[in-house]
């Protein structure tokens, strides 16, 4: 199975703001958004991560992959994780963040710096859990509101947390 590139959907397109709903992981349809999720991610730089409203598909679904960023300690390699929740989350810290969806602002969020989330691999059905900490912990969080309908500008503490972005993507 192949990926095809997929438009990245920008605030404030509606499905952005809304809650994805829990999918099957195991349908073809989901294995072939995960393929598509990566390739759209792939040609996009920068990007750490990518979830299923970002390219207009209404579903807890997201891709991860933090290998080659320097601020990775801990890294499960890429991966995709569907109908994920976050289990356990501690050591809060404030980090700054951007995203695909908002290409011209960056902001400054607080996020759990150790994470504990379960979810469900595509394809397999597999049950998985992730323990991870520092920038691969902050990646998850991002795609996990995303498929809850949230921005990370829906979590800085306001507008003096917010700045223009200096690179592009």
């Amino acid at each position: 199975m192949t990926g095809s590139v997929r438009p990245v959907f920008r605030a404030p397109a509606g499905v952005l703001g809304t809650a994805g709903e829990p999918v099957d992981p195991s349908a073809p349809e989901i294995r072939q958004l995960v393929e598509d999720l990566f390739a759209t991610m792939a040609v996009s730089p920068g990007c750490v991560g990518l979830a299923a409203p970002q390219i207009g598909v209404s579903a807890r679904v997201f891709v991860v992959n933090v290998v080659d960023h320097p601020k990775t300690r801990t890294c499960h390699g890429p991966f995709a994780l569907c109908n994920a929740e976050v289990v356990s989350a501690s050591k809060w810290e404030k980090g700054r963040e951007g995203c695909m969806s908002v290409p011209d602002l960056t902001g400054d969020v607080r996020r759990a710096g150790n994470l504990v989330v379960t979810g469900v691999a595509p394809g397999t059905g597999e049950q998985v859990e992730i323990r991870t900490d520092a920038f691969e912990a902050r990646a998850l969080q991002h795609e996990i509101d995303h498929c809850a309908g949230l921005l990370f500008l829906d979590r800085v503490a306001g507008a003096h947390a917010v700045y223009a972005r200096k690179t592009y993507l």
